[in-house]
């Protein structure tokens, strides 16, 4: 894999001096919206009560992260000024909304908003979530496929890394329906795999993966069966990759970055394991900054920690051949070259 300047600049921005990335989610939008309206009792959640929380978080964490990943609704508008600018800005393109057929799910982006006004905001990468199951319906696999390789595209033309999440999730024929952005009971490994193995090609565009564990997080019990799966994503993937946590528990994520740090993934995107904990006491604002300050920060620390000792450098991956990763000039002429790409 080559790197331009852009790309090579903006991933080297999201991780730390040793190449990790130690990435703190804030974009959720249906997991704190939802408790929000349900403990107030109305229908949608108030604007500054979700733009609160999400501004809560991006003060609280982001010592200890290296990156932040943000939202256009809730998180940039109240929390931009706030993040530092020696953390690096993801920023989301995806809406949290899908639209759900009988042969699966379709994705598609914020109205409004595109990589060119992310790169032109400042933001370090683009990152992008969508739903998808190879054995979802013929026209639904290409309608998600079309989108993430226009978004490679994209991505490509404005010269900013592209970070994509996958996500596998019940058909209609399942069962444990829900449109909940948790992790699925009783996914197929193989459904994670073939997803990975579809969006490695180079058609695609993809810099960084954020992955799902392969097994459901409960069954992530160090045993050298379970770590063959992760190994074999992390061969599929055949670039950079970090874990998402999909809601687990803290114990059980902790157990999930074991394994894929084993596998050689280069650190962790993370959200609701880290502040999950703390949100629990809404609309106690104190009691949610004792929880952010306290527990969520120790446990930031702790997989930090732990990545530090197990996580690959992400420049050092083979996909960059065995000089690592580094901006290759086509030409002396570099403004004729760059201008040309």
């Amino acid at each position: 894999m080559q790197l331009t300047p852009g790309k090579l600049w903006g991933l080297r921005r999201m991780a730390d001096a040793n190449g990790i990335f130690k990435m703190t989610a804030v974009d959720q939008r249906p997991p704190i919206k939802g408790p929000i309206a349900a403990h107030l009792g109305v229908e949608t959640a108030p604007w500054d009560q979700v733009a609160r929380f999400k501004a809560l978080l991006v003060e609280t964490l982001q010592d200890q992260s290296t990156a932040m990943l943000l939202d256009p609704h809730y998180a940039i508008p109240v929390a931009v000024d706030t993040l530092s600018p020696c953390k690096g800005l993801i920023v989301t393109l995806e809406d949290s909304l899908f639209t759900e057929t009988e042969g699966g799910r379709l994705s598609s982006n914020i109205d409004d908003w595109s990589v060119a006004k992310i790169k032109r905001m400042g933001g370090d990468a683009v990152k992008v979530l969508a739903w998808y199951r190879p054995d979802a319906s013929a026209s639904v696999r290409q309608a998600q496929q079309d989108y993430v390789k226009h978004i490679g595209e994209d991505c490509a033309r404005h010269d900013i890394p592209f970070l994509f999440e996958l996500l596998v999730y019940p058909l209609a024929h399942d069962a444990h329906q829900t449109k909940d952005y948790i992790e699925m009971k009783g996914k197929k490994a193989d459904h994670v795999l073939a997803s990975v193995e579809e969006f490695a090609k180079p058609d695609y565009g993809v810099d960084v993966f954020k992955l799902e564990s392969p097994v459901n997080a409960s069954d992530a019990d160090g045993s050298a069966q379970v770590q063959s799966v992760f190994d074999e994503m992390a061969a599929l993937a055949g670039r950079p990759w970090v874990m998402l946590s999909a809601g687990a528990g803290k114990p059980e994520f902790r157990q999930v970055l074991k394994h894929a740090f084993a596998a050689g993934a280069s650190g962790f995107l993370a959200g609701r394991a880290i502040w999950l904990e703390a949100f629990g006491a809404y609309p106690d604002w104190d009691a949610i900054r004792a929880g952010l300050e306290g527990p969520a920060c120790d446990y930031l620390k702790d997989i930090a920690a732990l990545a530090d000792q197990k996580a690959r450098n992400w420049a050092a991956h083979p996909c960059y051949g065995g000089d690592g990763a580094a901006f290759q000039p086509v030409s002396a002429d570099f403004r004729h070259a760059y201008s040309a790409a």
